[in-house]
């Protein structure tokens, strides 16, 4: 792999000499004595993106200005929204996100053959890593053999999509496939892949390094940010882009600097500090910003709970959490087995380039905030939200008041508190739970039963302190004759086999298995909504039929609505040790601080207290069993896989063979007819409204991951191709398919569509203005030859960064989505698409307004020179005739985003491009 550097007009390029080797790299000190500014009090997170541009400086895409740009950052007080090109390193997908992405890749073969180009030319420019690690789903539990059933269902449902994956694996360079099984990609680039300072040849065969930066076709890429790597999360289409050789177009980014103080004291995790940290940053607001950790509380802070802490920046609405390279990131690579020759150049890169954190680091920040960690309190957050923090003193309290607030009862005064008031003396309200009898079973089911007690996903995994925590939980538990409740669905799902090795090598997976934690898999199971049916139909039909608020607890990352399981109302996140703890509760009515969790085999109630380890046992467990030989060993072959990924089958072609009969992978019409031109923007007018959509519309919201009936349009279409309910799989699995996406864009049976009263699910009105589904609707106005639009509220498109939230919008026909604010990755991924992005202005709202769906839309001032940001016109017919006209800002925020839209995607441009160089 070559690494193409600019040209080096200001002479910044030195040599280190480390263990005898030498390498050429960038200086940011020589950029200074260059004249080119001051730039010793940049942070260590900006510094990695200023010698980005000191390396790729060419006098076109990078100039010398966007250099002098990062010291006038500081002395504009942490802000200069600069426009530049930033060039990562490599780029890291997941299977989920990077079917789609191959796919495309596919397509453009064929579509630059149909421009007259070269196929060979579609290649990636820099290296690729697609980890499988979205696939696996939770069907067999709570026993033995739950693993190996869940493999083997993994392969029969993905067979097609393995297939392709492997055929692409041999048909691209650059591109490397870790096969099932191993573990979740966060997670693996984590404790393998990731170097903090990456080496490779320059076009003159001299030897380079430079800082390891990334983007990763999912949110959580932000995790490695923990190792001092830069990286965070871009649609498809745009990690697509940048293995292609285009930059990344951003603004110079605001850096908020978050202090730490103190040390975490007895009985709390990371996952507890993590909670806290995302309600901090939500409430200062971070979108579109870096967030830097520093302070004399990281000297305390091993580096799988900063890994804990980056990985949920996408919860926090930053581009990335950082932490600085030091001595526990030294520690850290030595512990998983990185090379000690990588190590020693890390170390003296990071203190000869100004990458260090010692005792004077102190940056410039653009703002900051600070937290004491001996404050940190246990925690879980929910019941739909990551900022929705919850102390575990309150937890009980809140399901009662969210149960109410469900059945409408006002709990906002109860009797005393009236009577305090001087109010009249009252009766409390009724208790608003349901309790149910499970029909066969000897117990019942109540609203805040817990169905779901899920270890999973690699924020928490990741970390050896609370695995380890889990594990004693579950041993003491054992110890005192306790089990799960028997409604309870139980699942682990390790983000690496490391975790396997050294729970097996403690004598703990034992223990978690007596409790009904039986590993499940090695992916990311119930956090990407892949939980499986729960435990018992019986159970699924009880709460349906009696409309019970079930809850689930996760070790995850994300509790947004329909998320987790079709059956699930409540998801409440919390830190794997509370996992274990709420199983055996079985309930979230139960205050965990101070009620019994279950009776001994004697018939003693125990507490929580009674089985919670203490700090001292879980680091003596670490330290004993988290080893550097197990990283080496359980690493040595990763890309080999076992015998059924070897047994997979692909015919080595250039091109794809794409089978017409195949409901997994089909040929997008994206490039089909495309001509060697680009169009012009045009103005929008007489388009209809397709959704009026509410506040915190996620992309889950928008393009679902999990399970679908065969009554969806997706079902139908499956349906009608012979595909048995069974055989489904889920709306992720399927991503390599159009047809199966489009149907399903707008389809989360939570989602509620404003132009609909109260109703749920993806619907809305066609043309006829009678209720139909939102797939239909969208194909009626297509036919029509009629545009239409999105209206949403603040963040349109937070959480996960899947690109089909972006692709299924275009494909719908959406030419423009209004909304009050947008969150980073979906905003650039609509306009990767072609679909123009705009925020409302003066305060306007979609309720100021008054939009009902039933208007008539048209938006002007985008045809001729538009700008980025512009304040273009939106004029609104009423049903009644009435006529307003608003201002909206057109949110194509750079000068390249424009030709993007202008070419109708990012991938046209690029594919343009490609085909006449």
């Amino acid at each position: 792999m070559t690494v193409q550097v600019g040209h080096d007009s200001q002479n910044t390029r030195k040599t280190l000499t480390v263990g005898g080797k030498s390498y050429n790299y960038y200086s940011i000190p020589a950029a200074e004595a260059a004249g080119l500014g001051e730039f010793s009090k940049l942070p260590a997170s900006l510094k990695v993106v200023l010698e980005n541009m000191l390396r790729f400086e060419d006098g076109k895409t990078v100039s010398v200005n966007d250099i002098k740009a990062f010291s006038d950052w500081g002395k504009l007080g942490g802000k200069n929204p600069i426009e530049i090109a930033y060039r990562p390193a490599r780029v890291l997908m997941q299977d989920f996100t990077g079917v789609p992405a191959v796919v495309d890749l596919a397509a453009m073969r064929d579509g630059i053959l149909g421009l007259k180009g070269s196929a060979a030319k579609i290649n990636p420019l820099v290296p690729v890593d697609l980890v499988i690690d979205h696939s696996v789903m939770i069907d067999e539990f709570g026993n033995p053999r739950a693993f190996q059933m869940n493999v083997d269902l993994e392969y029969e449902r993905n067979m097609e999509r393995y297939q392709f994956l492997k055929w692409g694996q041999g048909a691209f360079n650059n591109f490397r496939v870790v096969p099932p099984g191993t573990g979740i990609c966060h997670q693996v680039n984590l404790e393998y892949l990731a170097q903090t300072v990456w080496t490779d040849t320059d076009q003159d065969g001299n030897l380079v390094a430079y800082p390891d930066t990334l983007v990763g076709t999912d949110s959580h890429t932000t995790m490695v940010n923990g190792l001092a790597v830069l990286g965070w999360g871009v649609g498809g289409i745009e990690a697509e882009a940048a293995m292609l050789g285009q930059p990344v177009s951003m603004l110079i980014p605001e850096v908020v600097g978050f202090k730490l103080t103190g040390k975490m004291v007895e009985g709390t995790t990371a996952t507890d500090l993590v909670l806290k940290v995302v309600q901090m940053l939500r409430k200062h607001g971070v979108v579109n910003k870096f967030v830097e950790f520093y302070g004399e509380g990281l000297d305390h802070l091993p580096l799988a709970d900063r890994a804990t802490i980056a990985n949920m920046a996408p919860e926090y609405g930053a581009t990335c959490g950082f932490f600085p390279i030091d001595d526990e990131t030294l520690r850290y690579l030595r512990n998983t087995g990185r090379d000690e020759d990588r190590i020693a150049l890390v170390e003296a890169y990071a203190k000869e380039n100004g990458f260090w954190r010692g005792a004077d680091y102190s940056p410039i920040y653009t703002s900051t905030l600070e937290l004491d960690m001996s404050t940190i309190v246990p925690a879980i957050s929910g019941p739909k939200r990551p900022q929705d923090y919850l102390p575990l003193t309150d937890s009980a309290e809140t399901f009662y008041k969210l149960v109410s607030s469900y059945r409408g009862i006002d709990t906002s005064l109860d009797a005393k508190e009236m009577a305090d008031e001087g109010g009249p003396v009252v009766a409390p309200p009724k208790d608003p739970r349901k309790t149910v009898q499970v029909e066969g079973k000897d117990y019942s089911i109540t609203d805040g039963s817990v169905v779901i007690a899920a270890i999973t996903s690699c924020t928490n995994t990741s970390n050896p302190y609370v695995m380890i925590g889990a594990g004693l939980v579950a041993r003491k538990a054992r110890a005192l004759g306790l089990n799960r409740k028997p409604w309870v669905k139980t699942s682990l799902a390790p983000g690496s086999q490391v975790v396997g090795e050294y729970l097996k090598n403690a004598g703990l997976q034992e223990d978690l298995d007596a409790i009904g934690f039986n590993l499940v898999g090695y992916g990311c199971t119930t956090c990407i909504g892949n939980s499986g049916p729960l435990g018992d139909p019986a159970i699924s039909k009880a709460i349906n039929d009696n409309d019970l608020v079930a809850a689930a607890v996760l070790s995850g990352n994300r509790n947004f609505e329909g998320r987790i399981s079709p059956d699930v109302r409540a998801n409440f996140l919390a830190s794997p040790p509370l996992v274990v703890a709420y199983a055996i509760a079985g309930d979230m009515n139960i205050d965990l601080t101070k009620d019994p969790i279950g009776q001994d085999k004697d018939g003693n109630d125990v507490f929580l207290k009674d089985i919670w380890p203490t700090n001292k046992e879980i680091a003596d467990l670490v330290h004993s069993t988290v080893t550097r030989e197990a990283f080496q060993s359980k690493y040595a072959d990763v890309f080999k896989g076992d015998e059924k990924w070897q047994a997979v089958e692909v015919v080595e072609a250039e091109t794809y063979d794409w089978p017409p009969t195949s409901t997994y992978i089909q040929n997008p019409p994206y490039f089909q007819g495309m001509g060697p031109d680009a169009g012009v923007i045009s103005d929008i007018n007489g388009a209809r409204v397709l959704a009026v959509l509410g506040d915190m519309i996620t992309t889950d919201h928008i393009s679902p991951a999990g399970s679908f009936k065969a009554t969806t349009p997706a079902g139908k279409y499956l349906t009608e191709r012979q595909v048995a309910v069974k055989d489904f799989n889920s709306y992720g699995s399927r991503r390599g398919n159009h047809e199966v996406m489009m149907r399903g864009t707008f389809a989360n049976i939570r989602i509620k569509n404003e132009m609909l009263d109260g109703v749920e699910g993806g619907y809305s009105k066609g043309l006829n203005g009678e209720q139909t589904s939102i797939y239909d609707a969208a194909m009626e106005y297509m036919e029509a030859g009629i545009p239409t639009v999105i209206f949403g509220g603040i963040e349109y498109g937070a959480g996960s960064s899947r690109d089909w939230a972006a692709k299924g919008t275009a494909l719908l026909g959406v030419k423009a989505v209004v909304a009050e604010s947008f969150e980073r990755i979906h905003r650039s991924n609509l306009v990767g698409m072609g679909v123009i992005p705009f925020e409302f202005t003066n305060g306007d709202t979609r309720k100021s307004l008054g939009l009902t769906g039933d208007e008539v839309i048209s938006i002007g001032g985008l045809a001729g020179d538009l700008k980025p940001l512009s304040l273009v016109p939106m004029t609104i017919t009423y049903k009644d005739g009435t006529v307003k006209t608003t201002q909206i800002k057109c949110r194509i925020d750079t000068a390249i985003e424009i030709e993007y839209v202008q070419n109708g995607g990012v991938l046209h441009y690029v594919l343009r491009n490609l085909a006449k160089s």
